[in-house]
């Protein structure tokens, strides 16, 4: 087989294929053989007949015409690996010889991957939180911890947040009782959101003995523009407020800190939410600062993404939603339908991030160029054996399967991403919101990178985390039986 490639206008290249008569007989052989199992020639058992009798009684073009077309695609593909072509789209094939006899020919175009320009990436400068907490942030939590002890004392007034009232509340939609809406003697915190806002907002300033009647709108249905018969009945909810108590704190002394608690002294106590806050704000910062590298790198990119490109992030998202989901025993078109809209509007929501992180995607692979960072034998290793102990099989046998199905280069492309983010990880400069400096080590940057889900950012995040290409499975292969003539 002889190929050759040649660019073209619009991040697209031209290869052109051919593949001699002798070549090209192994695939009509191979055809033949297929034919075969498929079709009964008297005197023959199935699978058996010759290729010459077929070619007599079927005819050549029977034979070739599918030898094309499974042969073809597979040709295709060692080109790419040839010419190394980094594709992102299906190819156009179009065969330019051989229909009928003689050597095969034919030319795929096909969109690659663009090189992008990324100026400026040596001096990036990324603002995200201190990762410490503040005295603010403790004393919060203490004051979270004392309300857990609170005592609740009688109040005569109208309630307000965080006051604890017990109410009688009943729920009805189209004359039917809501059971989950419906409850005698319910304590309840004023303003903790856990029924409905419309709740919180009635019990703000009720008094006790008040009964309070209103409507809310069914979730989902509270549109002027909503066609009647499709709108839900709204829900009428009574509730009657038997008594409203506040929360008397407990003093915050040492006995307070032994009671709440295995602590000695209000010192020790704090000196622990403190160290346990630290590790929270070092996770929840080097969270942060990923991602600010990640949205920072993406404003460098001024070249448009190709829509291949944005479409495979789009699949990738809906894909790892639909798993989650399926984790939790939902399935993606229930959790459509509970959250109010349809497919399309999903993919809406998710095409801005999916953009961000293809461009970050050809960010980093211009940074890993320009500072030529390559995936060594000892990084190919490495990651076989982290593949090979999370799947309990030996490394020697995941690096077969990615060498079988092509899928190495991948990896590498893996590799040099990873290896390209931790080196602008290393350089870019960090600044706290009031533009003091941040010093690195406060983060948490060695080790695999841990970005956050796309769900929990809005855009640009970058997702290096275990990009590792799925490990193909395992295949039984079997060798072709020789053919025998059976008259």
């Amino acid at each position: 087989m002889r190929s050759t490639v040649e660019p073209l206008e619009g991040n697209k290249v031209k290869l052109s294929v051919e593949v001699d008569e002798k070549e090209f007989d192994k695939a009509l052989d191979a055809a033949f053989r297929k034919i075969a199992r498929e079709v009964r020639i008297p005197g023959f058992r199935p699978g058996k007949a010759p290729r010459k009798v077929l070619e007599a009684r079927l005819g050549k073009n029977v034979g070739r015409g599918q030898a094309l077309e499974e042969a073809i695609p597979t040709y295709y593909v060692e080109a790419v690996k040839e010419h190394d072509v980094d594709v992102i789209a299906q190819p156009e094939i179009e065969l330019t010889g051989g229909q009928e006899e003689g050597a095969v020919q034919f030319d795929a175009v096909v969109e690659v991957r663009p090189a992008v320009t990324v100026p400026g990436y040596q001096n990036l400068r990324v603002t995200v939180p201190a990762p410490v907490p503040s005295a603010d942030d403790i004393d919060s939590q203490i004051d979270t911890l004392r309300s857990r002890f609170a005592e609740l004392e009688a109040v005569d007034r109208p309630a307000t947040d965080d006051d604890v009232v017990t109410i009688n509340i009943a729920g009805r939609q189209g004359g039917d009782e809501l059971s989950g809406l419906t409850a005698d003697d319910f304590s309840y915190e004023v303003g903790s959101g856990q029924i409905l806002p419309e709740v919180d907002e009635r019990l703000r300033g009720a008094k006790v003995g008040d009964m309070l009647q209103f409507e809310v709108m069914s979730p989902g249905g509270s549109g002027d523009d909503d066609d009647d018969r499709d709108r839900p009945d709204p829900i009428e909810i009574k509730i009657f407020v038997k008594d409203i108590k506040t929360k008397v704190l407990p003093e915050l002394d040492d006995e307070f800190a032994s009671e709440a608690s295995e602590f000695e002294t209000l010192a020790e106590l704090r000196d622990d939410l403190t160290k346990r806050m630290t590790a929270i704000k070092q996770v929840q910062g080097t969270m942060a600062l990923r991602e600010q590298v990640g949205e920072a790198l993406a404003d460098l990119v001024e070249e448009d993404v190709p829509e291949a490109l944005v479409n495979v992030e789009l699949s990738n998202r809906v894909q790892d939603l639909a798993m989650r989901l399926g984790a939790q025993g939902v399935e993606l078109g229930q959790w459509l339908q509970a959250s109010n809209k349809d497919e399309e509007e999903l993919l809406d929501e998710l095409r801005g991030p999916a953009e961000r992180a293809a461009k970050v995607d050809l960010a980093l692979r211009a940074v890993a160029e320009a500072q030529d960072i390559e995936c060594t034998d000892d990084d190919l290793d490495v990651e076989w054996e982290s593949v090979a102990k999370r799947l309990e099989l030996k490394p020697a046998e995941v690096r077969r399967r990615f060498e079988r199905e092509g899928q190495v280069q991948a990896v590498r492309s893996d590799v040099n991403k990873r290896k390209a983010f931790e080196w602008l990880l290393e350089r870019v400069e960090i600044v706290d919101p009031d533009g003091n400096p941040l010093d690195r080590s406060a983060f948490e940057l060695s080790g695999p990178s841990d970005e956050t889900d796309s769900d929990e950012t809005d855009s640009g995040e970058l997702e290096t985390e275990d990009e590792t290409p799925p490990v193909p499975e395992e295949s039984a292969t079997s060798d072709e039986e020789p053919e025998e003539e059976d008259a």
